[in-house]
């Protein structure tokens, strides 16, 4: 199937191949004709399956121009990253169109962003959060939207933004399509199908859960983080293949610990990019746009990007460190093999990720090769900090015995705290005592 197969206009058609995309993907070509029809639709598809251009291609093609610039259609993304990336996409696919895309997420100045919303737009891209509050300042008028896509729902309900779909679905129109992506299917993601979504069409593009067939999975046993970053330097120097690598870690400050060991040992000059929560929106943008462009041959990062980044032609993915999450790995090695090209995923497993690589392959139900370390590849018996197992002495407490006491709650009284019962004399001997004579009264006149 070509995409002439897909009834663009020529619009569309000159500049996709602008772009230079030969075919559909797989849930390009399934999820067209439902979209072109108007009915509600859940996609579900792994990370890298194309699902941007599975929504936007039937959308622009349905798209008419209004010179009132009033929002019709309304995506909502998880991250800031996806985000851009999903308006870039619109306006190279809008190439020969006159469609305007904006993008709103947090973390910027919502002022400049309700400006330029103010300004006009056909497409609203953003982040739920940022999205309820330019709905709630007035900014938008809801009462014009006519197509909602919600992409990554599963990431997003498991970063906590349930609340803020579920705020503007219900300032939403009614009558409206309602478009769902998503790489697995849970009881949450069912729950807001069921309340908001009307007979919705399901389009399955590959199994949830099963390795794309374009990736090549390998691993590593090694024992330590030492190891770990060993056979990580012989890789990036030894494999003329590693054109462009995602190293993902378990952390923010292993990440910073990747970065600094290779910078100690590797003399990497800035040749690759960190990014995790801690980094600043600018820079995590920036690294974004250089590894695109390719100034920079790998990058280290947390699962922040697992799903929101879209780099073309990402040559490697490695584990350093497996996720506790089984359905993150799926996610992490879909940055590469993307639009059905093929890519190569690697792992790093100590001891201590038995069990989560188990829960891995369990998912997939395909087990990851092993391949042996290569000779050359210095295995390390030195342990960081936070590898030793710091064994911390049980406290004993002694019981010791309740000391008796007759009456606990008595107490001997200060001296001047104490009280005398006096004895109660007349007044007769009260006037003896002070006069030394008895007071008698003066006989009346």
């Amino acid at each position: 199937m070509t995409f002439n197969d897909l009834n663009l206009n020529n619009s569309l058609l000159a500049a996709i191949n602008d772009m230079g995309i030969e075919k559909p993907t797989t849930i390009q070509h399934k999820a067209f004709n439902p979209i072109m029809s108007g009915v509600d639709m859940c996609g579900i598809a792994q990370t890298g399956t194309g699902k941007t251009f599975a929504y936007l291609l039937p959308i622009l093609r349905i798209w008419k121009f209004d010179k009132s610039k009033k929002v019709t259609t309304l995506i909502l993304v998880p991250t800031r990253e996806l985000v851009v990336q999903v308006v870039e996409a619109i306006n190279q696919l809008s190439t020969y169109l006159n469609v305007t895309a904006v993008g709103v997420y947090g973390g910027a100045n919502i002022k400049e962003q309700s400006r330029v919303v103010n300004e006009g737009l056909d497409i609203l891209v953003g982040t739920p959060g940022r999205v309820y509050d330019i709905i709630n300042h007035g900014v938008i008028k809801t009462k014009t939207i006519k197509t909602l896509v919600i992409d990554e729902v599963d990431e997003m309900l498991d970063q906590g933004m349930r609340s803020q779909i579920k705020r503007i679905l219900d300032e939403l129109p009614e009558k409206r399509q309602n478009l769902m992506f998503s790489a697995t299917i849970n009881q949450e993601v069912e729950a807001i199908i069921t309340q908001y979504f009307k007979d919705p069409v399901y389009i399955e593009a590959a199994p949830a859960g099963s390795p794309l067939e374009s990736i090549k999975q390998s691993a590593y046993e090694v024992p330590n983080f030492n190891t770990k970053i060993n056979i990580l330097k012989h890789i990036l120097t030894t494999d003329e293949s590693t054109t462009k690598v995602i190293v993902f870690t378990g952390g923010k400050k292993l990440a910073d610990a990747v970065a600094k060991q290779l910078e100690n040992d590797f003399n990497l000059g800035a040749n690759y990019g960190v990014i995790h929560s801690n980094k600043e929106q600018n820079h995590r943008f920036n690294t974004v746009n250089q590894f695109n462009n390719s100034n920079y041959k790998f990058i280290i990062a947390t699962d922040i990007i697992a799903r929101g980044l879209d780099v073309a032609e990402v040559s490697h993915v490695i584990n350093f460190d497996l996720p506790n999450d089984a359905n993150n790995y799926i996610h992490r090695i879909g940055r590469t093999g993307r639009a059905d090209k093929n890519g190569i995923a690697i792992a790093f497993i100590t001891p201590n990720d038995n069990y989560n690589k188990n829960a891995i392959e369990q998912l997939m139900k395909f087990e990851i090769p092993i391949t042996p370390l290569p000779n050359e590849v210095l295995v390390s018996n030195i342990l960081e900090e936070f590898e030793i197992e710091k064994v911390i002495p049980k406290e004993i407490k002694l019981k010791l015995p309740k000391l008796e006491r007759s009456n606990p709650g008595f107490h001997e009284k200060s001296a001047k705290n104490s009280k005398v019962n006096a004895k109660r004399i007349s007044k007769k001997d009260a006037m003896m005592l002070k006069y030394g004579k008895p007071l008698k009264r003066k006989p009346k006149q």
